[in-house]
């Protein structure tokens, strides 16, 4: 997750995501069937909360961004935890730096609208790659469209003091459709979904 400037907006954005992501992170495992053993990605993994989650639940976890200051983060929240089966790195999403088939899973949460529509298949493309066939991908970002509730109008607000590029980047999203049409225009057939407020969290195979 790109950390926007000015640093109170990145404040802001990081309080907000977090009370939204709390609960979808206890979702995830369960409605994803992730158990112990397995080997899950998380993309574009910002400080590393969902990965680190992973890894207490017993998962061989691994954690990819671009940004090397979240990377420290995350790395220090790892040691800090005393966990040894999570591993982060610089990395970009478009261009996994792992072996075709590698992982049981992968997920992505908040930050398939951060990026530019072509970079969007990409990622996904990349994700599909090192998961292996009979895995799941799992997607975690805002429902298209939005659901008449107040989180909703908070979620644009900060999307929007998070900078113009992101916000650009946001509206296009919208403007595509969200996940339902990305999932469509990859070829990908949901097979779960949970909710809260106005972000969606859903589990695809990978066929």
């Amino acid at each position: 997750m790109t950390i926007p400037n000015p640093w109170w907006a990145a404040f802001v954005l990081s309080r907000v995501i977090e009370l939204l992501m709390r609960s979808l992170r206890i979702q995830t495992p369960e409605l994803a069937g992730m158990k112990a053993g397995d080997r899950a990605l998380d993309v574009c993994c910002g400080t590393g909360a969902l990965a680190l989650y992973y890894a207490r639940r017993g998962i061989i976890a691994a954690g990819i961004d671009l940004d090397p200051r979240v990377i420290q983060v995350a790395e220090k929240k790892r040691r800090k935890q005393g966990l040894g089966n999570v591993s982060f790195q610089v990395a970009s999403a478009q261009n996994l730096p792992f072996e075709d088939n590698f992982f049981d899973y992968a997920s992505i949460s908040m930050s398939l609208h951060e990026n530019e529509r072509a970079d969007r298949d990409r990622i996904i493309s990349e994700m599909k790659r090192v998961v292996k066939e009979g895995g799941a991908l799992v997607f975690i970002d805002y429902k298209v469209p939005f659901p008449l509730i107040p989180s909703s109008y908070l979620s644009k607000v900060v999307e929007l003091i998070a900078g113009r590029d992101h916000n650009r980047c946001f509206k296009d999203y919208n403007e595509q459709g969200g996940l339902d049409e990305l999932l469509k225009k990859n070829h990908l057939d949901e097979e779960k979904r949970g909710e809260l407020g106005p972000i969606a969290i859903i589990k695809t195979p990978n066929i």
